[in-house]
């Protein structure tokens, strides 16, 4: 028995490593979990191209968005472990949603880690007429007013809300949350003046920052970000510690191969190594993770890492999306 069990052990490892070999023989499916044209799928599209190249097989672009990026992530986890099915995860849908939904699945157990990505910190944005000129004035003015002003979310109980009132819980004061299906309409409104402020990522907002189009407060990070230097880091408005970053990685169903987890991160690395890549995605205002972070083992580090720090934190607001 003890043989028989040893030579199917072997036999698969034969298989596994045959697979691996020729891998890829057929086109990829990189799912992204939020609609066309958002941050998030620009880094899809722009890695797809790169990928395309090194793998010789196409990389295909698959948006499946609803419920806060789980509809996506979902698939995800019921596709075959091949190899010709992952999918990028970001902040939000990896460390948020499996406090605030209840999930068929399990982000620290039921996936492969590929590759940690790119991140894009979290601005304090308002509508440009706000009388708020800074973020102590910003703070000061809530304090003064409370539940005066509006905050733009991104559905209920995602990112944009918990950013929010991890803010809230942190500077004593307190706003109304007004839900948006997706973060088109929600900035729309913020320029229009129905809504007073929004919690949104950089790489989201940059544009409107840009072209004065809405006011920006600060980056919810340690340092001043580089595609909006006039903008100052939380850490320079007297609330020090603030941070909320949008990183995004990429992972396979369970069980895909490891040889196959390391052609795909290998194509993955020579693409963020390319100037061309990174030129483009920090036009998406997005930053590469340094060289020696973007390894499958540093992916799973640094996600369990957010998981320890924000899961206690999310549980304390007691926030569900219904």
């Amino acid at each position: 028995m003890r043989k028989l069990i040893y030579a199917a052990m072997f036999a698969a490892s034969l298989v596994g490593g045959a697979t691996a070999q020729t891998y890829p023989t057929r086109p990829i499916t990189i799912i992204a979990p939020f609609p066309a044209g958002g941050p998030l799928d620009g880094i899809a599209r722009v890695l797809g191209e790169s990928m395309h190249a090194s793998l010789g097989q196409p990389v295909v672009v698959e948006n499946v968005a609803g419920a806060g990026g789980n509809l996506g992530i979902g698939r995800l986890a019921r596709a075959t472990p091949d190899g010709y099915t992952v999918g990028i995860g970001q902040w939000s849908t990896q460390v948020v949603n499996p406090v605030t939904y209840s999930l068929p699945y399990d982000v620290l157990k039921d996936f492969e880690p590929v590759a940690l990505l790119t991140i894009t910190p979290q601005l304090i944005i308002a509508r440009k007429d706000f009388p708020a000129k800074d973020i102590k004035e910003l703070v000061a003015w809530l304090k003064a007013n409370p539940d005066k002003a509006t905050a733009a979310t991104v559905g209920a109980a995602g990112g944009a809300q918990v950013s929010a009132m991890y803010f809230q819980q942190k500077t004593g004061t307190t706003f109304r949350f007004v839900p948006y299906r997706g973060g088109g309409p929600a900035i729309l409104d913020l320029m229009a003046g129905r809504v007073d402020l929004m919690f949104d990522q950089a790489a989201n907002a940059v544009g409107h920052v840009r072209s004065g189009s809405v006011k920006a407060y600060a980056v919810m990070s340690k340092k001043r970000w580089s595609q909006l230097p006039d903008v100052p880091a939380i850490d320079e408005s007297g609330t020090p510690g603030l941070y909320v970053d949008y990183w995004h990685g990429m992972w396979a169903p369970k069980g895909t191969p490891k040889p196959i987890i390391a052609k795909l991160n290998a194509a993955i690395v020579h693409a963020l190594a390319d100037p061309a890549v990174r030129k483009r995605l920090a036009e998406f205002g997005h930053e590469v993770f340094p060289a020696d972070q973007q390894s499958p083992e540093a992916l799973a580090a640094y996600h369990k890492a957010e998981t320890e720090k924000w899961w206690p934190i999310v549980r304390a607001m007691n926030l569900h999306a219904q």
